[in-house]
Order: C-alpha cells, then sequence, then structure tokens
C-alpha cells in the first residue's frame, strides 16, 4: 500500500465521504493498484480514522466498480476489465442516444448557452493537465444534456451509471491525444441539439461513446 495516502480533509462532507473520495482518487490515480488489499484496519491506521467510514467508503467504492469483496478474503481494489467496460459503455451507449433525442425537442437556449460555456471549459481545461478539472467538466457538459429532458427516471439511470464509468471515463482523459476528439464531438453535439438535429445529435453521441470504448479497450490489454 502506496505511503502517501493521507485524507482529503473537507469541512463540508461527512467523513466517509471524504474518506471514499481520498480513496477513489489513489484508485484512479493509481496509488492503489489492481488487485491491492483493502485492509480496514491497516487504512483506518493509515487515515487517522475508525473502521466504520472504511467500511463505509468501501461500500460506496464496490457501487462505482472500484473495489471488489473476494469471500474470505475481503475487499481489493477491482480490475478493469473489458467485458465490465463493454458492458457499462453499452449501457450508456443507448441511454446516451435516447437522452440526446428527447433533448433536442426540450432543451431550452439558456440550457444551450450552458452547455456551450462548458464545452469551452472543458477545452480549457485540457490545456492544463488537471485531470479531475477536466473529468468534472466532462461530466456537467453530458448533465446539461441529461437535466434537459425533463424525464427524472432516465436522469437517475444515467447518474448510477456515471458513477460505474468514471473509472473509464479518466482512463480515456489521462491519454492527451483523444482531447481534439473529444472537443470535435462535444461541438458535433451541441451544433446538433441548437438546430434540433436528432440524427446528427444521436450519431455524434453513438461515436463519442464507441471512441471511448476503442480507447480503454487499448489501455486494458496493454495492463493485462
Amino acid at each position: 500500500m502506496t505511503d502517501d495516502l493521507t485524507l482529503n480533509m473537507n469541512a463540508y462532507l461527512p467523513l466517509r465521504d471524504v474518506v471514499f473520495n481520498t480513496l477513489r482518487e489513489a484508485i484512479l490515480k493509481g496509488e492503489l493498484k489492481p488487485g491491492e488489499r483493502l485492509m480496514e484496519l491497516q487504512l483506518a491506521s493509515k487515515l487517522g480514522v475508525s473502521r466504520t467510514p472504511i467500511r463505509e467508503a468501501i461500500r460506496m467504492l464496490e457501487q462505482e466498480g472500484l473495489a471488489v469483496t473476494i469471500p474470505r478474503k475481503g475487499a481489493e481494489v477491482a480490475k478493469m476489465t473489458e467485458k465490465d467496460m463493454e458492458d457499462v459503455l453499452q449501457i450508456r451507449d443507448a441511454l446516451d442516444e435516447l437522452a440526446a433525442s428527447i433533448a433536442c425537442e426540450q432543451i431550452t437556449s439558456e440550457e444551450l448557452d450552458e452547455l456551450r460555456r462548458t464545452m469551452r471549459e472543458f477545452e480549457e481545461y485540457t490545456k492544463t493537465a488537471d485531470l479531475k478539472r477536466i473529468a468534472e467538466a466532462d461530466v456537467r457538459f453530458h448533465d446539461i444534456i441529461y437535466k434537459a429532458t425533463r424525464n427524472t427516471k432516465l436522469e437517475n439511470m444515467l447518474n448510477n451509471l456515471r458513477e460505474q464509468m468514471y473509472r473509464y471515463r479518466v482512463e480515456y482523459l489521462k491519454d492527451e491525444k483523444n482531447y481534439p476528439v473529444l472537443i470535435k464531438e462535444h461541438s458535433e453535439i451541441v451544433e446538433g441539439l441548437s438546430k434540433k438535429d436528432k440524427d446528427k445529435v444521436t450519431d455524434a453521441m453513438h461515436k463519442h461513446v464507441e471512441n471511448q470504448v476503442n480507447a480503454v479497450k487499448e489501455i486494458i490489454r496493454e495492463q493485462d
């Protein structure tokens, strides 16, 4: 286990969320490796907390697919597999296309302005090498589209899925050569929505996910 693990304190968050964010970041950065044990006692000692928030944080990591509990062995950092990635992104592909199609009819001019602002923010962040901010801007971009559907059930499904695919999103965003493609795809999505062109938007959304699937597959194969 890395010696650099320290609690990212935030006065506004419950302790379990602080522990969760700390462990999540360590996994996404590769400081906690796939297959590495997540031992409650050891983590509690290292982070200076009791075992309860550690246990709760591990449960939250499992919901995101970042940790897995092995019978008679305990929790460990989950390995990325092609099958898991394909399953998650296959569902996202279908739901994203549906969301984009509905948003085409519902999106307001204010939401389109917000989408354009977020698209520009994403582009600016890609120049900073701040992976967390880049990922957050990408999430915000899609969230505006999901919200524009006015369908809370669809939004909830996509929010749940977002947690499971966050790891794959971060892996994709680690490679700077993907940024020009992403910027172009974001622009095509905004253009399609502003013209209320369902075919253009759904096609752009599909390509957006497909490119991510292909890139992350290569990453997983290189790590095997």
